[in-house]
C-alpha cells in the first residue's frame, strides 16, 4: 500500500525540514531546589526517563501457549500490566509532571493476541478493534515509543491502523519514504517540563529504528521506504534538535549495543549500533536500547568527540523488566546543563498486575484464549523439541513437510512442477510439545512462533552445499572421543537456535570434529551423492528468504513464488485435513551428527 503522505503531514505538525514535532506542557509545575555555590545560587532539575522495549504483544502474565501463567525458572513475570504497576510506582515517587515513558520498539508482534487482531479478527478490517496494544499504552501514558523491525511484519496498512489508534507518536528517524527521502514517521518529540523559578526545561526524543526491516520486510517495504544506518541519522537530528532550544536529548533506539549485525555484509548499515550512536554522535544524554532481547541495566559509552559520558540502558523483553534514567540538570550560564545521567532497572516480577489494565482487555483476552485452545486433530505419539537442535526430531519434520507439499501444490502445472522441492525450518523453542491425543492450535502456534510467511527459490546442489556448511557453523567444535555435553555442543560463536536450519529432501552427516566449512559429509539426494548442477525448489521462509541469518546463495536466488499465508497457520491446516497427526506420515532421518564418521548420538 502506497504511503499517505499527506494524511502524515496534515495529522502532524510539521517544520520547516518537513518533520512531526509534537509538544506538551507538563502540569503542575515542579519546584527548583536551590544549591549555594560560592558566589552563586544554582538552581537543580531532576527527571527520570522510564522505558520498555521488545513488548511483543504481552499484555498479561499470560502463556497463550501453555494455557497458563507465564513462569520461568528465574521466577520472571511479564506484561503490560505489570508494567504500568511500575510505572505508577515511579509517578508516585518521583511526581508525574516529572517523568517520560517511552518504549523502543516491536509491538504489535509477538503473542497470539496481537496475531488475533492482524489476521484473525484485524484491526484494518471496516468497523474494526482498537488494538490491543493500542488500548494498554494509551492507558498507561506513554509519550512516545520508536518503531522496531517487527512493526512492519503485518504491512504498511496495519502499522498505520495501528499508528492512528495510539495517543502517542511512533518515532522513526531512519524510516525514510523512498522516492522523497523524507521521514515517514515522526523523527523526534519533543516535551516542554515546567519548573517553578527558573526556565521550563526541554526534553528530544530521537527515534531510530532497524536498517534490517529492508531485508526482514522487503515484501511490504521496497520502493516504499528505506532505512539509513541510526549513526547517520542520528548525526543529522541530534543538532536539529540541540538547535530547537532541547536540553536534553534521549534517544529510543531499536538496535543493540553490541556493534554486529546479523545480515552480514547484505547492508552497509549496522544492525545493533547504539553503543556506536553513542561513541560518534555527539550531544546525546541517554539511550535506551531494543531489539537485542538482553538485559543491561546501565552501560556507560564516551562521546569521542566531546569525551561525555552517554548512559545506556536496556530492559529485558516482553515487558519483564523497565528501565529508569535519572537525569539530574543545573541552571546555569542563562541555560539548564545535564549534570549527570544514572540508570537503573525495575522488575516486574516485584508487582502485582495493575487491575485497570487487566480489566481494560479481559474480553480480547478471553477470545485469544478461546481461539488457540479449539482442537484441530489428534496427535498418535507425543513430539517434542528438548533434543530438536543436536538430533533430527519429527517435531521439525512437520514443518518441513508441511512447507514441501504446500509449495509442490503450488507449483502444479507450472515450468517448475517436475523440480524436486526441499525445505528448511529451524529449532525456534527448546520447550515446545505437541501431546499426544488432542491436538489444539496453540500446541502447533507454539512450534512456530514467529509470523513467517512461506518462499520458494531456486537452488543448485552446489549452493546447498555451500548453505549446510554455514549452517552447521552452529556447532561448537568437538574433537572424536571428547566427552559430549548437549548443554555446550550448540550456538557457537553465539548464534540463535533460529540461525541452525534442517534441511529436509537431502541426507548429510554433520562431523563436528571438523572445522566450520568441512563439516558436511555424505551429502546425498534420492540415495545418491549430490550432483552439484541439479537445481532444486527450496521452500524457505521469507526471513531467510530475504537474508536473515546471511545464509549463503537463498536471498539472491531467483524466487518462483511466494505467499502471504503464515506458516503457522499452514501448519494448522495440513494437521486439520489429515485429522491424525502420525510421525509416520512426516518423519524422517535426513542428518546426524558424527565425528570423524563415528555417530555423536
Amino acid at each position: 500500500m502506497p504511503l499517505n503522505r499527506r494524511k502524515f503531514l496534515k495529522k502532524s505538525a510539521v517544520t520547516g525540514a518537513g518533520v512531526a514535532l509534537t509538544s506538551a506542557v507538563v502540569a503542575p509545575a515542579a519546584q527548583a531546589a536551590e544549591v549555594r555555590k560560592p558566589g552563586k545560587p544554582a538552581k537543580r532539575y531532576s527527571l527520570t526517563v522510564m522505558g520498555t522495549t521488545d513488548l511483543h504483544g504481552h499484555v498479561f502474565n499470560w502463556d497463550y501457549f501453555k494455557n497458563a501463567e507465564y513462569s520461568d525458572a528465574k521466577g520472571n513475570a511479564q506484561g503490560l500490566a505489570r508494567i504500568s504497576t511500575l510505572v505508577e510506582q515511579v509517578r508516585r515517587e518521583k511526581g508525574r509532571c516529572n517523568t517520560l515513558l517511552l518504549d523502543a520498539g516491536d509491538t504489535i508482534q509477538g503473542t497470539p493476541l496481537t496475531y488475533y487482531y492482524a489476521k484473525v479478527d484485524p484491526i484494518t478490517a471496516k468497523g474494526g478493534p482498537v488494538h490491543p496494544m493500542a488500548q494498554a499504552m494509551n492507558a498507561i501514558g506513554y509519550d512516545a515509543v520508536a518503531l522496531g523491525n517487527h512493526e512492519f511484519n503485518y504491512g504498511i496498512e496495519t502499522l498505520r491502523k495501528f499508528e492512528s489508534q495510539c495517543r502517542f507518536p511512533l518515532l522513526g528517524a531512519n524510516a525514510l519514504d523512498a522516492k522523497t527521502l523524507k521521514p515517514a514517521f515522526p523523527p523526534f518529540f519533543m516535551k516542554t517540563f515546567h519548573v517553578k523559578g527558573a526556565p521550563p526545561v526541554k526534553v528530544a526524543v530521537l527515534g531510530l529504528t532497524n536498517p534490517g526491516i529492508a531485508i526482514w520486510d522487503k515484501a511490504y517495504v521496497q520502493g516504499k521506504l528505506t532505512f539509513p544506518g541510526l549513526e547517520e541519522q542520528a548525526a543529522k537530528w541530534v543538532p536539529k534538535l540541540r538547535s530547537m532550544g532541547a536540553d536534553v536529548v534521549v534517544v529510543s533506539a531499536h538496535s543493540g549495543s553490541s556493534g554486529t549485525s546479523s545480515y552480514g555484509d547484505q547492508l552497509p548499515y549496522v544492525e545493533n549500533s547504539a553503543a556506536l550512536v553513542a561513541q560518534q554522535v555527539p550531544g546525546i544524554d541517554a539511550i535506551l536500547v531494543g531489539h537485542a532481547h538482553t538485559e543491561i541495566p546501565e552501560l556507560k559509552v564516551t562521546n569521542t568527540a566531546t569525551g561525555k559520558t552517554v548512559v545506556l540502558s536496556e530492559p529485558l523483553a516482553y515487558a519483564e523488566r523497565l528501565s529508569l534514567f535519572d537525569v539530574e540538570l543545573v541552571f546555569e550560564k542563562g541555560k539548564w546543563a545535564v549534570e549527570s545521567v544514572s540508570a537503573t532497572v525495575r522488575d516486574s516480577k516485584t508487582v502485582a498486575d495493575d487491575p485497570k489494565i487487566t480489566k481494560l482487555l479481559k474480553d480480547e483476552h478471553a477470545v485469544v484464549v478461546a481461539y488457540v485452545n479449539q482442537v484441530v486433530g489428534t496427535a498418535t505419539d507425543t513430539l517434542t523439541t528438548v533434543e530438536a537442535r543436536y538430533k533430527d526430531a519429527p517435531i521439525i519434520d512437520l514443518i518441513t513437510r508441511v512447507q514441501e507439499d504446500v509449495v509442490r501444490a503450488a507449483l502444479a502445472g507450472t515450468s517448475y512442477a517436475s523440480l524436486p522441492v526441499i525445505a528448511q525450518a529451524s529449532p525456534f523453542s527448546r520447550t515446545s510439545e505437541i501431546p499426544a491425543g488432542k491436538v489444539t492450535i496453540r500446541d502447533l502456534s507454539s512450534l512456530y512462533v514467529y509470523d513467517n510467511t512461506l518462499v520458494a527459490k531456486l537452488m543448485t546442489g552446489a549452493q546447498m552445499r555451500a548453505y549446510l556448511e554455514y549452517s552447521a557453523q552452529y556447532f561448537v567444535r568437538t574433537a572424536a572421543g571428547a566427552a559430549v555435553d548437549v548443554e555446550k555442543l550448540t550456538n557457537a560463536e553465539n548464534r540463535p537456535d533460529y540461525n541452525y536450519d534442517y534441511v529436509s529432501g537431502l541426507t548429510y552427516d554433520i562431523d563436528i570434529a571438523q572445522a566450520p566449512g568441512s563439516r558436511i559429509k555424505n551429502l546425498a539426494y534420492n540415495g545418491a551423492a549430490l550432483d552439484d548442477a541439479q537445481q532444486f525448489v527450496f521452500a524457505v521462509n521469507n526471513y531467510r528468504a530475504n537474508g536473515g541469518g546471511a545464509f549463503p546463495h537463498v536471498a539472491s536466488a531467483q524466487e518462483v513464488w511466494s505467499e502471504s499465508t503464515e506458516i503457522r497457520t499452514r501448519i494448522s491446516e495440513w494437521v486439520t485435513a489429515k485429522g491424525v497427526l502420525d510421525p509416520k506420515d512426516f518423519a524422517s532421518v535426513d542428518w546426524k551428527l558424527t565425528r570423524e564418521g563415528t555417530p555423536v548420538f
